[in-house]
Parts: structure tokens; C-alpha cells; sequence
């Protein structure tokens, strides 16, 4: 073959990486890289060590047979090639931009990212085909020994990096594959939430006063308003000289603590067998002589375990619950801790709230993709009585504008009677903001009952 033809060839190469085509070029390149790498020799070595490797191999395999591109194209293809071998390929620099919080996959060409709250579609990013997808679904499942079809269309894992993912697949998802993940930002502590508009200089003064008195703490709010990020803040409040142990469905907190111990329940596994719930581990977790018992989130039987330990001496524990208001989350304790196999009465299950639940602290995600603490509030009713809650602080928020951007303001009120008496008692100074008289009966809320 003369020069020129090689050139024109090379150059054809050249226009195959730069065009839509460009995935394929990826698929050319990895066969190819299969074939010169050794495996054997490969399997040896540890993972940053393999992508040093594997990016050697790519790099000369495209210095003798690869099209003629530039320096930058060069390296995003043997990134792409190696990503495709290694990671989860198209959403590996998804997952490598650390303002991305969410990857939301709807099929081979609909990829979607949440940034700072917000939503937008991914325009230079799809895969091939579905085959490349469930490529991308197999490796993910493969990696905690699961697997998924048509028997088995949902799954919930976790990359080896800590991202929690959920995959659902046809005949449940009507219009392919779904893939989304969730990622975890550093965490924060309650003094950062105060930078980013999530909570007053005050209620950090407050929580902090909260935790560190040892008050039990339910934190409630909808999907995607931060639960888990701020339980990890509120966390931070926790002495180091305390044991935590921590219990999750998927592990997300990231304690700083040097004395946690962290639990995780565990599905069952290809053959039906093997499982560990929640509630198994709360129940474990009683033994294990914990200052602190954390939960991820409650949403099932194990309710009834945790309300019965944070009544028997575990003071100090935090939970969250899935619910659209501070009431709400109470009325949603109460149909959780129902579904225990206990015998016990409507009367006795919220009584075990009304005792356990001392302080409930409710996060709301706005239009304009802030998350801020909407609401603090404190149980004040008397053992057997109804459920009343007393609000301490709340944001208000100014009326909606165009551009739907939230304004507002943080209103502080003053610490109901036994809220005083639990600082008072644990030597913890009462925040400055709050010491104001307050009536008894003012901004109190009866919850109502949610006899079956």
C-alpha cells in the first residue's frame, strides 16, 4: 500500500473517532487491546495499577495502528477504551465530575445529571446500542453478586467507589433499561449548612445543643431533600469518645468518629437464601454496647425495634423517615411500627413514639433546588396522651418568583418546658436565640390518630 493510501486511510480512521461513530471506534480498540494484553499478567495487579498498565498497551497499540488525531483526542480515546474495559464506560466521566450528584440513565440515548438541585439532559453521551447498556448493567450487578432478567428485574447495589445504584429492567421498565445513581458528597458538618442557606446560625446552635444533650432525633423529608447528607452534619455533634454504630439498607453516612461501627443490611442472594434485614441488625445492634444507634431510614418492621430501644436507655439515637411534614413523619412512624408482628395496641404503638421521639427535624427541597431545614419541632404530650408537637424553628419562604429562585427567612421561637430541662440536665448551655419565654399552648400541633 503506497503512503498516500495509508494516510488516506489512517486519515478515514481519523474521521470514524471524531463522528458519531466514535463509540465504535472504542469497540475496535478495546478487541484490539484485548488481544495484546496479557491476562494472566493483568490479573495480578491492583486496580490503579491495571489502568496504568491497560493505558500503556492502549497507547502504544494506537501509536501503530490508530488513526492520525491530536494529542487531546488521543488521550480521551485511550480513556474511553480503557474505561469501557475497567468502568462503566459512557458514564465513567459522569462519575468522575464531582458536581454531579445523581446519573439518571432511560435508555441507550437518555442520559440525565443533577447539579446543585437541578436537572439537565446529557447531549454528548449515549451508548450504542442495548446491548452496550446491559454491559454496563451486568458489570455493575456483578460486582455484589447479583444478577438481573427477567426473573429478577430489580436490583440495588453499590460500586466498589460507594455510589448507591438502582437498576430496573423490561418487562417493568416499558422503555428500556434504567440505571440511576446516586453519589455522596464529602460530608458536611453542621457549621458548612449554614454556607449553603440549609439551615440559620442558630439551629446549628440548637442541634448542636441537641445532639450533644443526647436527645433522640427523627429526621424526616421527601426524596432527594438530604436526609442522609444531613444526618451525616448532625452527626459531626457526637463526642469521639462515644461508640456508634451505624445500620443502613445501603451504606451512605460517612461518620468521622474514630469509634463506628457500621452495619449494612444485606439482600438475599441468587438462590433466595442469606438475607439480613434492618430489623435483625437493630436487634444486633442492642448487643453491641452502643452509645449511639444511627439509622439510615426506617420503612418497615424494624421501627417498632428502634422506638423500643431509643425507650430503654439508647438516648441519643437518630433515624430518618421518609415524610412530607414533621406531623406526617409521626403519622408515619405509627403505621410503620404497625406492621410488626408484635400484638400490640394502637394506644401502646404510639405511646412507644411519644415517649421515644423527642425532637423531629424536617428537610424540604425547593423549586429552585435548594434543600433547607423547613421546620424543627419537639414532642410535648405526656405519656398515653395524643401526640403534640411544638414547632421551635421553621423557614419561611417569600412568595415565588419567575425565575422560581426562593427567598425566605429562619423564624427561631423559644424551647418548650422539656426540651429546657433535657439541656439543663445534660450541662449543655441553652442557644441564646431560644432562651425567650414561651407559652405552653403556642405553635403546638395535635397530630391525629391513625387508628386502622
Amino acid at each position: 500500500m503506497s503512503l498516500k493510501s495509508r494516510r488516506q486511510e489512517r486519515g478515514s480512521r481519523l474521521s470514524d473517532v471524531e463522528s458519531e461513530a466514535a463509540p465504535d471506534a472504542v469497540a475496535q480498540f478495546r478487541r484490539q487491546l484485548l488481544e495484546e494484553a496479557d491476562l494472566a499478567q493483568l490479573s495480578q495487579l491492583d486496580a490503579h495499577q491495571l489502568r496504568i498498565r491497560l493505558e500503556r498497551i492502549a497507547g502504544s497499540l494506537l501509536t501503530r495502528e490508530g488513526p492520525v488525531i491530536t494529542s487531546e483526542e488521543r488521550s480521551s480515546l485511550i480513556r474511553s477504551v480503557v474505561d469501557e474495559m475497567l468502568g462503566l464506560g459512557v458514564l465513567e466521566p459522569l462519575l468522575a465530575d464531582d458536581e454531579v450528584t445523581e446519573i439518571m440513565v432511560n435508555g441507550i440515548d437518555d442520559i440525565w445529571v443533577e447539579r446543585s438541585g437541578r436537572l439537565t439532559r446529557v447531549e454528548d453521551r449515549r451508548f450504542t446500542s442495548e446491548a452496550q447498556l446491559y454491559q454496563t448493567i451486568e458489570r455493575i450487578v456483578a460486582g455484589v453478586n447479583r444478577r438481573v432478567d427477567e426473573s429478577s428485574p430489580m436490583v440495588d447495589a453499590r460500586l466498589p467507589t460507594g455510589e448507591r445504584v438502582n437498576v430496573i429492567i423490561p418487562p417493568l421498565a416499558l422503555k428500556g433499561p434504567s440505571i440511576t445513581i446516586r453519589r455522596f458528597p464529602r460530608p458536611f458538618d453542621l457549621s458548612e449548612l449554614i454556607d449553603n442557606g440549609t439551615v440559620s446560625e442558630a439551629m446549628v446552635e440548637l442541634l448542636d445543643a441537641l445532639v450533644r444533650a443526647r436527645l433522640n432525633i427523627v429526621v424526616s423529608g421527601g426524596t432527594g431533600t438530604g436526609k442522609t447528607t444531613f444526618l451525616n452534619a448532625l452527626s459531626s455533634s457526637i463526642p469521639e469518645d462515644e461508640r456508634i454504630v451505624t445500620i443502613e439498607d445501603a451504606a451512605e453516612l460517612q461518620l468521622q468518629q474514630p469509634h463506628v461501627v457500621a452495619l449494612e443490611a444485606r439482600p438475599e442472594n441468587v438462590e433466595g437464601k442469606g438475607e439480613v434485614t434492618i430489623r435483625e441488625l437493630v436487634r444486633n445492634s442492642l448487643r453491641m454496647r452502643p452509645d449511639r444507634i444511627i439509622v439510615g431510614e426506617v420503612r418497615g418492621e424494624e421501627t417498632v425495634d428502634m422506638l423500643q430501644a431509643m425507650n430503654t436507655g439508647h438516648e441519643g439515637s437518630l433515624v430518618t423517615v421518609h415524610a412530607n411534614s414533621v406531623r406526617h413523619a409521626v403519622m408515619r412512624l405509627e403505621t410503620l411500627a404497625s406492621m410488626t408482628d408484635l400484638n400490640m395496641s394502637f394506644e401502646a404503638l404510639r405511646d412507644q413514639i411519644n415517649g421515644a421521639v423527642e425532637v423531629l427535624v424536617h428537610l424540604e427541597r425547593f423549586p429552585d433546588g435548594s434543600r433547607k431545614v423547613a421546620e424543627i419541632s419537639a414532642t410535648v404530650s405526656e405519656h398515653w396522651e395524643q401526640i403534640k408537637l411544638a414547632t421551635i424553628a421553621e423557614y419561611v419562604p417569600d412568595r415565588g418568583r419567575p425565575d422560581r429562585t426562593v427567598t425566605g427567612r429562619f423564624i427561631h421561637y423559644g424551647l418548650p418546658a422539656p426540651v429546657r430541662d433535657r439541656l439543663a440536665r445534660a450541662g449543655v448551655d441553652l442557644p441564646e436565640a431560644f432562651d425567650v419565654s414561651l407559652d405552653p399552648e403556642e405553635h403546638v400541633t395535635v397530630v391525629e390518630d391513625m387508628r386502622p
